[in-house]
């Protein structure tokens, strides 16, 4: 391992990098999750919305 300094004399004042990874594509099961999560997402919406409306 090796130091750095900066102009002012600080020894290793930068920060370490963490090991990059790439992300994986989700699987079926995933999108078929996701999917299913918003449209329970719109429907709640919708009818918070609707109720809104209706109690007003």
């Amino acid at each position: 391992m090796y130091t750095t300094t900066n102009e002012e004399g600080i020894l290793n004042n930068y920060a370490t990098e963490p090991q990059l990874y790439y992300a994986q594509y989700p699987t079926q099961e995933q999108q078929n999750r996701y999917l299913f999560q918003g449209a329970v997402a719109i429907l709640f919406v919708t009818s918070i919305f609707l109720i809104a409306l209706g109690v007003s």
